[in-house]
């Protein structure tokens, strides 16, 4: 019986090490609560709130068995804050991109990428881009996007534990300074770490933690690949969503940096809310068990294009 009990333990550690193969609404909850905690503090580009959320950033990627390019998981830069109208410029800061991969196992395709990305800063206390009266108050930014990284978190763990069937290789990139107007993805298309040709989709995931009764989930950019807008409605009314899908409106987020560079790209999000840029966007209000079944479906049309020959090229919208 101890046998049998200690082999049992072993097996559970052992085990606990790998990648799930299903998101789960506990481990979404669990990175929404870290991600838009008191400690830190709206996520603002520089400082040690900003060291501390790329340090968990990197450990899950490290621990999801994601590649590193480069021997590193972070790509730093220096970003420009915004301020106030007549306020003086604030000095540079220090902050990066947290950006791992894992490697698609057809011979030809696996030179081709699909990025999967979320920006994972808020506002801090609040500044120029708040729309509360509340000052030097933290604006937690659950939705906005801690939503989007915990989602990026687990669809990673789940594509990690199905590599194997990976044709096309897929890059994972939590952005940084998003809300001081795109610097981390506008850093990353002007330094790529692979060549910006054999990027054949960007998807991303901004403020994904708001499902509403209606399932809602909308997206811009669905005509700049292939079928994108027939395979994306469908696949979501398989799901039990109602997808609100728009073949151009590519803006708003980290999707635009490379839909500029001619890449097709696809921008999802729950909708707005009065919470947007405000203090009160907190976790209390994330529809989490909503949240899982956007990722999922996320998770499902990334596995399409990733591990199958869907065809990829770019169409250009008006």
């Amino acid at each position: 019986m101890k046998t049998t009990f200690l082999i049992m333990l072993v097996t559970i550690f052992c085990f606990s090490g790998y990648s799930q193969s299903e998101i789960t609404e506990k481990e979404i909850k669990d990175h929404i609560l870290f991600l838009a905690s008191e400690k830190n503090a709206g996520r603002y580009p520089g400082g040690k709130a900003n060291k501390r959320v790329v340090k968990y950033l990197e450990k899950d990627f490290k621990k999801q068995g994601l590649l590193s390019f480069e021997k590193k998981y972070l790509q730093n830069f220096k970003a420009r804050l915004r301020v106030e109208k007549g306020e003086q410029e604030k000095p540079l800061v220090n902050t990066s991109n947290v950006v791992g991969y894992l490697e698609g196992n057809d011979p030809i395709l696996k030179n081709e990428y699909i990025i999967l990305g979320a920006h994972y800063d808020h506002l801090g206390m609040g500044g120029p881009s708040s729309k509360s009266d509340k000052k030097n108050t933290i604006h937690y930014g659950a939705d906005d996007n801690a939503s989007g990284t915990a989602a990026l978190l687990e669809i990673a763990e789940k594509v990690a534990a199905h590599k194997n069937e990976l044709k096309r290789s897929v890059i994972f990139i939590a952005f940084g300074a998003e809300e001081q107007g795109l610097l981390g993805s506008n850093y990353f298309v002007e330094n790529p770490l692979v060549p910006l040709s054999q990027i054949k989709l960007m998807i991303n995931m901004d403020m994904v933690g708001r499902l509403n009764e209606q399932n809602h989930i909308y997206m811009g950019g669905a005509g700049t690949f292939p079928d994108g807008v027939a395979f994306m409605q469908n696949l979501g009314e398989s799901l039990g969503l109602s997808p609100i899908v728009h073949a151009g409106s590519v803006g708003g987020s980290d999707h635009v940096s490379f839909y500029a560079k001619d890449l097709s790209v696809l921008g999802l999000h729950t909708g707005g809310h009065p919470q947007y840029h405000m203090p009160e966007d907190t976790v209390d209000l994330i529809n989490i068990p909503g949240e899982k079944k956007v990722s999922d479906y996320i998770y499902k049309a990334l596995m399409k294009f990733a591990a199958t020959d869907y065809k990829m090229e770019f169409i250009k919208q008006d």
